[in-house]
């Protein structure tokens, strides 16, 4: 299982990759690994403003249908449209061509609130 130290983490196992006042953000090779297959990611969020811990939009694996969760407030200016012809991206390149939005994020101090890799790790018992 992959963690990587350049980015950070939520306790609901989505990734954030800060560029400038954008935050890219996907879900964990732990989460695409406890979900299975992944078969189809909807974000219908784009161009909405939403707080931090609100639903941005699901992923669908074989067997299950989970919550994506936002980490930081923020207007969601892209989705990678990429995934709804490749869903199972997410599970071959989490942290890679797997990422599903981008955040103008509008809270800096949301950022203190986000788990270290290290941290991630611990809680995932990695």
């Amino acid at each position: 299982m992959k963690i990587p130290a350049e980015l950070k983490y939520t306790k609901d196992h989505e990734w954030v990759r800060i560029e400038g006042d954008i935050a890219v953000v996907g879900i964990t090779d732990f989460a695409q690994g406890e979900l299975g297959d992944i078969v189809y990611v909807e974000v219908e969020t784009v161009d909405e403003t939403l707080d931090k811990d609100e639903v941005f939009g699901t992923v669908e694996a074989v067997k299950t249908v989970s919550d994506l969760f936002l980490p930081l407030s923020g207007e969601i200016i892209a989705f990678n449209e990429a995934l709804e012809d490749e869903p199972e991206t997410v599970n071959t390149d989490p942290y890679g061509a797997g990422w599903m939005v981008k955040i103008k994020f509008s809270n800096q101090s949301e950022l203190e609130e986000l788990l270290s890799a290290a941290s991630y790790g611990e809680l995932v018992g990695a």
